[in-house]
């Protein structure tokens, strides 16, 4: 039989609990699973070392921590990934049409259909799942942090708005796949992305899709105050795409150079960055999945 693990958010509340036992319950008519929560880097990667099928139990940072333990791994082609999404935002689950609900989800499991998922790697070893965010985006991540204990998803639209007023412009130059962006008069905001949604459900990649092989990059010149008001105003509509200050492209790779900048890669911040390639590896994790997904 093939060898099952579930990775449990060792920060669950009794909410999740519940969702958790449930979850395993219908895992457990189709896999014989062994259940395990991790402190540390060190812990995880022991944990995941050979295991056939990985289930993960929480939410974005959870996937993100599971998939960067299996790079370092070098695993991730061989083992299948599940997710049973009891985060916050849920963003990358949402892109890939996976249920909510944990036994909906669960049961997805079960079913058994697998899909090929890209990742994206960067030069300084990281691995990302869902979306890496410049400037503004990266501000709004790292100050959303304080809210989002009691407010939940809406803690990133409150880190944006209270971080753009008084973002600094990027000065960075953007390239894509060797072909130098417009620089413009500074940027507010560098976005690359692999999934649809960012903040808990906020379509900032529209069509973006984590199996078709390429980024989906968006730059904002939104610079101005007047700017910064209408970009976020058109953000929460899904309008944002069609205005004249935003810049999207599609590419295989993304590099940023310029000014130090802060930079979140699935949510984990790092500060004075002043160069970064991104680049996408197709297929390069099975997921359980849908059958088909928008």
């Amino acid at each position: 039989m093939l060898t099952t693990i579930a990775i449990s958010n060792d920060n669950a509340g009794s909410t999740d609990e519940d969702a958790v036992a449930i979850a395993l319950d219908l895992l457990r008519s189709g896999f014989e699973v062994r259940v395990v929560s991790t402190a540390s880097d060190a812990e995880l990667d022991k944990e995941l070392a050979g295991e056939d099928i990985v289930i993960v139990m929480g939410g974005d940072g959870s996937l993100h921590a599971v998939i960067s333990s299996l790079a370092r791994l070098d695993r991730l082609g061989a083992v299948t990934l599940g997710l049973i999404p009891l985060g916050t935002g849920n963003d990358f689950a949402r892109s890939l049409g996976i249920p909510e609900d944990p036994a909906d989800s669960a049961q997805l499991i079960v079913d058994g259909h697998h899909v090929a998922i890209d990742i994206v790697r960067d030069d300084a070893g990281g691995t990302v799942v869902n979306a890496v965010h410049l400037g503004a985006g990266a501000e709004a991540a790292d100050r959303a942090e304080t809210w989002k204990e009691n407010l939940g998803a809406v803690g990133y639209a409150i880190g944006a708005l209270i971080s753009a007023p008084d973002q600094k412009p990027l000065d960075v130059q953007v390239s894509v796949d060797g072909t130098a962006l417009p620089a413009g008069n500074g940027i507010l905001q560098v976005a690359i992305n692999n999934g649809k949604y960012v903040g808990g459900g906020t379509a900032l990649a529209p069509q973006a899709d984590p199996g078709d092989g390429v980024l989906d990059v968006l730059v904002s010149y939104a610079v101005s105050a007047t700017e910064r008001v209408g970009y976020l105003k058109d953000l929460r509509t899904g309008t944002h795409i069609e205005r004249d200050d935003v810049l999207t492209v599609r590419g295989s790779t993304v590099t940023v150079h310029g000014e130090p900048f802060a930079c979140s890669a699935d949510g984990e911040i790092e500060r004075d960055v002043t160069a970064r390639t991104w680049s996408i590896e197709p297929a390069a994790l099975t997921m359980f999945g849908p059958q088909s997904r928008s």
